[in-house]
């Protein structure tokens, strides 16, 4: 589980890398933002699972889609918010003796 976890972080800020990188080369990085938002839409939808993949997936292809906003490391964010953030279920299971 902890490797997966590290591995997940190192692949987000890969990809948050290579969104921003948009911003390296003007002019090109806004075509290469058409290719990059449905990939890393899709990217995120694998990377978790459920429907707050498919949130989080949606949120990252608007941020890659529309200019200006790829500074936002939205893969970093969604593992932070799954691994730090969220708070685990946790189900106390209580026997009752009936007698």
């Amino acid at each position: 589980m902890t490797d997966n976890k590290y591995k997940k972080l190192g692949l987000s800020l890969l990809f948050d890398g290579l969104g921003m990188a948009s911003y390296i080369i003007p002019g090109i990085g806004e075509f290469a933002d058409i290719l990059w938002a449905p990939l890393s839409g899709w990217l995120m939808t694998r990377m978790y699972k459920g429907n707050i993949g498919k949130a989080a997936g949606a949120i990252t292809f608007i941020e890659e889609a529309l200019p200006g906003l790829d500074i936002i490391p939205t893969f970093t964010i969604m593992w932070v918010y799954t691994y730090v953030l969220k708070k685990k279920e946790v189900k106390e299971i209580i026997d009752i003796d009936p007698s």
